[in-house]
């Protein structure tokens, strides 16, 4: 990972969408992080930060053996989906991670959360025209995408800017 790649990618960041993040985050009931491999650990470690730090109900589908009980019975694909249909309502932000912006199982929850007039942001990286983006850009309430092919700078991007809205704001 490039330091000055990834410090070009937070300066790129906009205080509008910082301002929209925070104000979603304080608006909902219930802030559902999903993400996979690393993104999950960036869920897990946010969802604790929100809670603690900014007092809002977050949760993270990060639990082994949930986790794993839901791929058994719903599929890799649509387990996540199944998580967000079992704890989410009109009520939640749903925040989606994927940094190429292609997981099935995260396409599936921004499917459903759409279909279901449940508000939802995604973040991603690599491609900008990736299935993520091409499909729920307009859709989602927030969309942040970073210029980066490196998972190193896009997780890290991704972290820092949900971090943003603790601290200061």
């Amino acid at each position: 990972m490039r330091l000055s790649e990834l410090a070009r990618q937070i300066q790129n960041f906009k205080k509008d969408d910082i301002d929209k993040l925070l104000n979603l985050v304080y608006s909902s009931e219930l802030i559902i992080l999903l993400g996979n491999g690393g993104s999950n650990s960036i869920c897990s470690h946010l969802a604790q930060d929100y809670t603690k730090m900014l007092g809002r109900r977050s949760i993270s589908f990060s639990d082994p053996s949930r986790l794993t009980c839901y791929i058994n019975d719903f599929g890799a694909g649509k387990a996540y989906r199944q998580f967000v249909k079992d704890f989410a309502d009109k009520n939640s932000l749903v925040i989606l991670i994927s940094s190429s912006g292609n997981s099935q199982n995260i396409i599936n929850c921004a499917e459903y959360c759409s279909k279901n007039h449940l508000n939802f942001i995604t973040l991603s990286g690599f491609n900008k025209n990736n299935k993520l983006r091409t499909k729920y850009k307009n859709l989602s309430l927030l969309d942040i995408w970073v210029e980066s092919e490196d998972y190193g700078v896009v997780e890290c991007a991704h972290q820092a800017f949900l971090h943003t809205i603790i601290g200061e704001y």
